[in-house]
């Protein structure tokens, strides 16, 4: 099985090899990889090292698009989680100490501040001085609790980062599995109670959902990365599983976003965006857990993900739409859709060669460095509308907006075209 799946990946590593010799000679990906990692390092992490940092501890709950802190704003689990994730992989790759002393903030802050000593999981909300402000347990975000710590302990090998990875591990697989019809629920109390309402936004119809499964994915692979538990794998796989079966859509090749405890679809939504990063993802998971099969499942998958968000989702700007819902399209341009649809669009490339996905890639970055990289203050705007024009008025940082999506992107770009 060994050779099979050293022969297969070596075949897509061979017809990449080929394609990007090409197109090196030609200059086009060494343009795109170096203004990618420039944007990344001097533009994306250089405004969180200058204006995220929070003297009185941690980070900014809020900061406005200037750099403007709002000090008493409060502080998101996913938002830290992600900052966690984020300066650790910088330092893994770069070696630069100033984002290790991020990476090794974010983490203390984290498990002091975050991890509920008691019940176990993630807080999700505190308040600005660092204390609890909305206890509930988010499945989502425990996920990027064990991402961002399963990082910091890849980055730096910090053992506490390990093993608090892995207790909130047992504790996703003891608490929020669903021991019937598998899965993972989606919200509940502190104490693992069903809250009164469904969901991060409290507005959820859902019990589980498509977005938080593919984070949970992301971040079980960050965790059997550095930690290969029988398990873990076990659970990797079964997710996998999941994510093609009930919460993917054959026909339609999307994804399924809000489902009950059965799997029952309940609206009628695509999510452009997660589709082409989720196409990514289940590659990522896939190249882990090093099995042939697993790996053409998901290549499969992968594609017809990637196609048809390319297909469906491309507004006039030529950035990726952010969902169709019903026989409404929101045709606004989010950042982190941008950011993904170029990381699944190289993705795609590498694994089939055809320029097509190459150029995607290209005019995704283009519409970027044209509407969305903030050329007066720093970082990307979070939307730019149908139009064209960016929502100035729209925080840099927030419970949503973060360093993650767009330095991902460039250490993506970094590792795969360099």
């Amino acid at each position: 099985m060994k050779n099979k799946l050293i022969t297969a990946i070596g075949i897509v590593s061979l017809l990449f090899a080929t394609n990007f010799s090409a197109y090196a000679q030609s200059g086009t990906v060494k343009v795109l990889h170096d203004e990618i990692v420039s944007d990344l390092k001097d533009n994306i992490l250089s405004f969180w090292e200058k204006y995220s940092v929070d003297p009185a501890g941690g980070f900014y709950g809020t900061v406005e698009r200037d750099g403007t802190p709002v000090p008493d704003a409060p502080k998101g689990g996913v938002l830290n989680a992600r900052i966690l994730w984020t300066f650790s992989t910088a330092y893994r790759m770069y070696g630069n100490e100033a984002y290790r002393e991020l990476a090794d903030r974010a983490q203390r802050y984290f498990i002091d501040h975050f991890i509920d000593p008691e019940y176990g999981g993630v807080y999700w909300l505190i308040k600005a001085d660092g204390t609890p402000l909305d206890t509930d347990k988010q499945t989502y975000g425990c996920s990027y609790a064990i991402y961002g710590l399963a990082e910091h302990f890849r980055a730096t090998g910090n053992l506490e980062s390990l093993q608090r990875a892995i207790d909130i591990y047992h504790t996703m697989e003891e608490k929020i599995k669903d021991p019937v019809k598998d899965g993972y629920i989606e919200s509940f109390t502190r104490e693992w109670g069903t809250p009164e309402k469904l969901g991060y936004d409290g507005d959820g119809v859902a019990t589980k959902t498509m977005n938080t499964h593919i984070h949970v994915l992301e971040a079980y692979t960050a965790l059997y990365k550095v930690w290969r538990d029988s398990g873990l794998r076990e659970r990797l796989e079964k997710l996998i599983d999941i994510l093609a079966t009930h919460l993917y859509n054959a026909q339609t090749h999307h994804l399924i976003l809000y489902c009950d405890s059965d799997w029952n679809s309940l609206n009628d939504i695509d999510s452009y965006g997660h589709d082409i990063e989720t196409s990514w993802l289940l590659m990522e998971a896939a190249e882990a857990l090093e099995d042939p099969q697993i790996f053409e499942r998901c290549k499969k998958v992968a594609l017809e993900l990637a196609d048809s968000s390319l297909k469906e989702g491309i507004n006039a700007m030529g950035a990726m739409m952010y969902e169709r819902h019903g026989d409404r399209i929101r045709r606004d341009a989010s950042w982190w859709c941008q950011a993904e649809t170029v990381v699944g669009c190289i993705n795609a490339w590498q694994l089939t060669g055809k320029q097509t996905y190459l150029d995607s890639a290209i005019r995704t970055w283009n519409f970027i460095k044209e509407r969305m990289i903030d050329k007066e203050y720093g970082e990307w705007f979070r939307t730019v509308s149908e139009k064209g024009t960016p929502r100035y008025k729209e925080a840099k940082a927030s419970m949503w907006n973060c360093p993650y999506h767009n330095s991902r992107m460039g250490f993506e770009i970094d590792r795969r075209l360099k």
